[in-house]
């Protein structure tokens, strides 16, 4: 888990960024079967205005320029947070591989809750149930509280 869980702490941090930018703290970080990072990014939708600017379809664009289909398969994805409807979908047409993240979207949805925000214009899927073959693993004790605290820290402005 320690390879995974490095990784997983760079989204944290591209998180933290995002934050930081004035965006949702979102964080995702695409790495090769070797373990070399490949390309990274996070949230930028309020910074471009574009509502699609998530760092997971980022990195599906990037893997989809840069990467042979068998390359993205033999990737993983590590991501903040569960990926939304939009970018599961991406991931699964671009056909990248295992997904690892640090909180759920049904976590993001409660905290959101309690918070008071109102829910966002697309339900919540389970990415299993938008891209049914792919691995997906998380959430990740300890570095979710983390995102729950961007979170908060996002929403109360």
């Amino acid at each position: 888990m320690r390879p995974d869980l490095t990784h997983l702490e760079r989204c944290v941090a591209l998180a933290e960024e995002a934050l930081a930018a004035g965006d949702e703290p979102f964080g995702s970080v695409l790495v090769g079967p070797d373990g070399t990072v490949l390309a990274e990014d996070r949230n930028r939708i309020t910074s471009t205005g574009d509502p699609t600017a998530h760092p997971e379809i980022a990195l599906a664009r990037w893997a989809a320029a840069h990467l042979g289909a068998t390359e993205r398969a033999a990737a993983t994805v590590y991501t903040s947070g569960e990926h939304c409807p939009m970018c599961s979908a991406a991931h699964g047409w671009v056909g990248l591989g295992r997904i690892v993240y640090v909180h759920s979207s049904a976590q993001l949805g409660a905290w959101l809750a309690e918070l008071g925000v109102a829910p966002g214009p697309v339900r919540a899927i389970p990415v299993r149930d938008v891209v049914p073959g792919v691995v997906v693993e998380g959430p990740v004790p300890g570095l979710d509280l983390q995102m729950r605290e961007l979170h908060r820290r996002y929403h109360a402005g």
